[in-house]
């Protein structure tokens, strides 16, 4: 396909404006859980829902998206998840009752779930290896910069107005998304339409699904003996080892695991699994520190955070330009060490802690972070020749997905048993203070896993360098595109 005139400018917008929007609701309603508990007069277990479902859904459908981008055109891509979230968001801000909130959530979560990968994918196409750092730093800017306006936005909202407007105000935003992409998206896709291998879709499904949902239910249910997790994790993991097994012996399979074969893609792959598991020891370990040991409102935790996110973010486009210039080493390195100096520091988290202080400390985390998220991906996808761009986004979307519930589920348990042990030997376990200081124990325990998993991450980083497709797949590209 001729990329010559493709004017790159505005299917870049179109991707930004879309990922924005399907990212900032994922964050969107956490903080209103108490809300809807009080309206729907349900259980805090159920509620949780809400989330799981969504993370569950994307998990399930990152992998088939590889088939999907082969079958349908980029347009008809864009605009049917655009259209899905749409109707999923609408669906969320009518509902009468619990059951069609979390129907409309799993409508929004079957969007994002195609956004994401379509998006990495589209970029790997347009650009050519040495302007794709640029590009991916924009949509790293959205990636990082949403998650973190949406709990701060959320307790705003919340605290001033019902919690439907958390959706309401999607909604304009999602029409306009629609719009601009029906006006400016491109078809930049082959389409090849491979055999549709029902079996290894249903592979797929269970097996990530099964994985996603034992580990978050583990993290939920802070035990990992829990029949429905245990049985979720056996379930996941025979099918996901059958779901591998048949990949390779297929002839056309939905998610190429031959992408593998490129050394640098694998070791990216390792990389990015490590550190979405370390940075979710900050993540979810600094909220629950700030409202039940500083006794923070979910609010000011969320303010909190902000700094860090808005910095990540606005990093993230200048780590890109560093990275088409200099190359991936130059800025993954450094990061890694921040990373690592930053859990380490958290590691001598205590009850007198200043909220000044935790804003510093996560603002080195996310300066870290932004350093090494899009530059090594980038270096990751570039490798990959042309046609195994769908398979190799799949790939790392879906471990993403997987790796954020085993951390969510890892680090909360790492947490809860350190504040067992403390408890067991408190001269006193009824004092509320006992119980602060209980927490502060687990939580020197997590950082300490977190820590190791940044300390493996930096050592894996050490052999990050850059590459390029084959010359075949560079010589198709070589085209310069208008903007």
């Amino acid at each position: 396909m001729d990329l010559g005139n493709i004017k790159r400018g505005p299917i870049v917008a179109a991707l930004i404006i879309g990922a924005f929007v399907a990212i900032l609701n994922e964050t969107l309603l956490n903080i209103a859980f108490p809300d809807l508990m009080e309206e729907f007069n349900i259980a805090d277990s159920t509620v949780q829902w809400l989330a799981t479902a969504y993370m569950l859904v994307v998990g399930m459908l990152v992998p088939v998206t590889a088939l999907l981008q082969q079958w349908f055109t980029t347009r008809q891509m864009f605009i049917g998840a655009m259209v899905l979230f749409l109707a999923g968001t609408v669906i969320s801000a009518v509902a009468p009752i619990f059951d069609i909130l979390l129907v409309g959530r799993v409508v929004q979560a079957l969007g994002t779930g195609l956004m994401m990968p379509v998006m990495m994918n589209v970029i790997l196409i347009i650009f050519p290896p040495e302007k794709r750092g640029g590009a991916m730093g924009m949509i790293g800017l959205v990636i990082m910069t949403a998650p973190v306006i949406g709990p701060t936005l959320s307790g705003l909202i919340v605290e001033h107005l019902s919690w439907r407007w958390l959706f309401y105000m999607v909604i304009p935003l999602a029409v306009f998304s629609v719009a601009f992409g029906w006006v400016f998206m491109k078809n930049v896709s082959t389409l090849t339409k491979p055999r549709i291998d029902v079996l290894s879709i249903l592979l797929s499904s269970v097996g990530f699904g099964g994985i996603v949902y034992g580990f978050s239910s583990a993290g939920e249910r802070g035990s990992w003996s829990d029949p429905v997790v245990v049985w979720s994790l056996v379930a996941g993991g025979i099918s996901l080892i059958s779901f591998v097994w048949r990949q390779l012996v297929t002839k056309e399979p939905i998610m190429d695991l031959r992408a593998f074969k490129y050394p640098m893609f694998s070791l990216v792959t390792v990389l990015m699994l490590v550190m979405m598991m370390s940075l979710f020891s900050t993540m979810i370990m600094l909220p629950l520190f700030m409202q039940q040991v500083l006794l923070l409102s979910a609010f000011a935790s969320g303010l909190a955070l902000m700094p860090g996110g808005i910095i990540n973010g606005i990093m993230a486009p200048v780590s890109g330009v560093l990275f088409d210039k200099f190359g991936p080493k130059v800025l993954v390195i450094p990061g890694l060490v921040l990373m690592c100096v930053a859990i380490w520091m958290f590691m001598g988290i205590e009850t007198d802690w200043t909220q000044g202080r935790i804003v510093t400390i996560h603002i080195i985390m996310m300066l870290g972070m932004s350093m090494v998220m899009m530059p090594a991906q980038t270096t990751g996808l570039n490798q990959l020749p042309r046609h195994l761009y769908p398979h190799g986004t799949a790939i790392m979307n879906t471990l993403q997905q997987v790796a954020g519930a085993i951390g969510v589920a890892l680090f909360i348990s790492i947490m809860s048993s350190g504040a067992k042990d403390y408890m067991i030997t408190s001269a006193d376990p009824t004092s509320p203070l006992e119980v602060r200081q209980s927490m502060v124990a687990g939580l020197h325990d997590a950082f300490f896993i977190g820590l190791c998993l940044a300390i493996l991450a930096l050592v894996i980083g050490l052999f990050i360098k850059r590459t390029y497709a084959p010359k075949e797949e560079n010589a198709e590209q070589s085209s310069t595109a208008k903007v």
